[in-house]
């Protein structure tokens, strides 16, 4: 048996408006856990929600996310960034090297709310099920048609994600720019 090493940026790679995932570990290499490197855009929130069995680790490599692994005192549909513990947690606002490990069963979510990418490293357990996901949540992303948050939601839900607040991908618009419309994800 052999393992594997990959030089920097090497792996796989999809890339669509809305991220930049690259495949370093996978079920194909004979990995339990699937492991990514993903650039995370300014404005993409990937929504609140929960996954019945997966367990999830992220690492912040580059930038700032905005992360949350907590049952909120009250959710909301709208969005998670005020949302509060009954122990007092809050949103973490997550630099280079912090680390969010979410267990099955919790609400989580991180957001680029910053004007830069973001890179972070991240596993799921068991593989391949976020593998699948990021092959088809970028057909979406990729389909020219917009987003389209049905299939997004009907796709998640086979992918044991339960959505309690939306996806988005707002981007900034540029200073001097006219405003652009936001798009939804």
């Amino acid at each position: 048996m052999t393992g594997l090493i990959l030089p920097p940026g090497q792996g796989r790679k999809l890339i669509t408006k809305a991220q930049e995932v690259t495949f370093k570990a996978t079920e194909a290499h004979g990995s339990s856990i699937s492991i990514f490197e993903v650039v995370v855009p300014p404005g993409f929130d990937v929504g609140a929600h929960v996954h019945s069995e997966a367990q999830e680790f992220f690492y912040v490599l580059d930038g700032e996310l905005q992360l949350l692994a907590f049952e909120p005192t009250q959710r909301t549909e709208k969005d998670w960034h005020d949302w509060e513990s009954p122990d007092g947690e809050k949103v973490v606002r997550a630099t280079e090297g912090a680390f969010m490990f979410v267990p099955p069963g919790t609400p989580h979510a991180f957001r680029n709310a910053s004007d830069k990418p973001a890179r972070m490293l991240f596993q799921c357990l068991p593989s391949p099920i976020h593998e699948d996901y990021f092959e088809e949540i970028a057909e979406i992303w990729s389909s020219g048609k917009g987003i389209d948050q049905e299939a997004i939601e009907e796709m998640r839900r086979r992918y044991d994600v339960s959505q309690i607040t939306p996806l988005r991908f707002e981007p900034p618009t540029p200073v001097g720019s006219p405003s652009a419309p936001a798009r939804g994800a």
